[in-house]
């Protein structure tokens, strides 16, 4: 069975302004989303508000340049 993938942002700490990092996630259903690693995911470089692998709940947002764009908000699981 194929699954659906989604592009879900998450916010990044530590980083001094407020930024932002796209990565894939898979869709859930019932807006939840299952946080996968991007390749470049490195620990040690970037701090993420959730990890790889959390269950998120996402919000709707315009980013910068005004595109939509899903945004994770919550740990569900």
């Amino acid at each position: 069975m194929e699954r659906d993938i989604a592009t879900v942002y998450v916010n990044l700490l530590d980083e001094g302004t407020p930024t932002i990092r796209p990565t894939s996630a898979e869709v859930l259903g019932d807006n939840r989303y299952k946080l996968l690693p991007t390749d470049w995911y490195d620990p040690e470089d970037e701090t993420w508000e959730f990890l790889p692998g959390s269950i998120v709940t996402c919000e709707r947002i315009r980013t910068e340049k005004g595109v939509s764009a899903l945004l994770a908000v919550k740990q569900v699981e």
